[in-house]
């Protein structure tokens, strides 16, 4: 439990819900805030904090030390407080289901130091939290079949340990997986990755990835579009069963 947070809830005579009310937010997300790891997303942070009297860094000292790119942590914060996340790759197995091995592999193209290349795959696995805590968020993830038959830097063994990985994820309650087949014709996910969270109060945000940048998008209409592009990207993909059927046959070529 984060005593922190409670202990200054406790001194500022507020509780979950009443603090939920001043700022905007379901009372769910603000106890959520109470458990360790959970942190309120930037815009509320310094929000809360000066409700209740603290500075950040007591509240939440590990969210001033975090390991992940400046630039990502918004998302992060995002992938968080998720009810429901669902997500299409193209080119890489989603973060939130990647093994070490293959995290570092993906990686090794980048001129990045060794330091460097520490610190962010120690921040890509300390994401994945997030589909193991209690009340873990639905994550459904589609790949293209191009994905797993696409060796990566390293040895086999490291995309066979890695398609092992990502059957046993996909026997969590809370996971779905699913592939497009290499022989589908052209459809909407050739256009790129994209991942949509849904939160606790509703809201609909999507994080977008492009060559030069990522970007995190709320607008209606933009998540309009998106919402129906993953349909039709689904629509491609074959069923769960079938789809492990295919990553148990592909993690065997790897072997």
């Amino acid at each position: 439990m984060n005593h922190a947070f409670v202990a200054a809830l406790a001194e500022a005579c507020e509780t979950a819900e009443s603090l939920a009310g001043r700022i905007g937010l379901h009372p769910k997300t603000v106890a959520r805030w109470a458990n360790p790891g959970r942190v309120p997303q930037p815009r509320h942070r310094a929000q809360v904090a000066e409700l209740l009297g603290k500075d950040v860094a007591e509240l939440w000292p590990d969210a001033l030390q975090r390991r992940e790119p400046v630039w990502f942590r918004p998302w992060i914060d995002i992938e968080r407080d998720a009810v429901a996340l669902r997500a299409f790759q193209l080119a890489w197995i989603p973060g939130l289901l990647q093994t070490e091995a293959y995290a570092r592999a993906t990686l090794a193209w980048e001129a990045l130091l060794p330091t460097e290349v520490d610190e962010l795959v120690s921040a890509r696995i300390d994401r994945q939290a997030v589909l193991i805590r209690d009340r873990a968020p639905l994550f459904v993830a589609v790949i293209d079949e191009a994905v797993i038959r696409r060796p990566v830097a390293g040895s086999p063994e490291v995309m066979a340990a890695q398609l092992a990985h990502l059957v046993a994820c996909a026997e969590w309650p809370n996971v779905q997986l699913h592939v497009v087949p290499r022989d589908t014709a052209v459809y909407p996910g050739l256009n790129g990755p994209f991942t949509l969270a849904e939160l606790t109060d509703g809201t609909k945000v999507a994080h977008v990835d492009s060559q030069a940048q990522a970007q995190i998008i709320d607008q209606t209409s933009e998540i309009a579009t998106l919402e129906r592009r993953w349909e039709r990207i689904r629509g491609e993909a074959l069923p769960r069963g079938r789809s492990l059927d295919l990553l148990r046959e592909a993690a065997r070529s790897w072997t």
